[in-house]
């Protein structure tokens, strides 16, 4: 399935802990429908020490990290005037082009 928010989008959060929250997409899980938003829906992980090269593995304890978010619960912000809009699929040439349903601006 396609979704309509990609990696490097801002995206404000609709509901849950970090409701009206804006943030950065860090990455995009299509097959569960889920998006890990820079900085937010923090998770501690207990992490078990490892030999390597990576401080944070080699001292392990409880790691914080973002946790994933459903692509339901999250807007696209609108470049134009910064606001949550809705996104919708239109054709150009034969391609697919993102554009946003507030100001109709195109995304990609």
């Amino acid at each position: 399935m396609a979704l309509k928010i990609r990696r490097d989008d801002t995206v404000v959060v609709t509901s849950g802990k970090d409701r009206g929250k804006t943030g950065k997409v860090l990455r995009v899980d299509p097959k569960r429908e889920r998006v890990y938003v820079e900085g937010l829906n923090i998770v501690k992980r207990h992490q078990r020490p490892v030999q390597s090269t990576d401080p944070v593995k080699a001292a392990g304890g409880v790691v914080e990290k973002e946790g994933a978010i459903h692509i339901s619960n999250v807007m696209l912000v609108d470049p134009k005037d910064n606001k949550p809009t809705r996104v919708g699929i239109s054709r150009e040439n034969g391609l697919r082009v993102r554009v946003t349903k507030r100001t109709d601006s195109k995304l990609d």
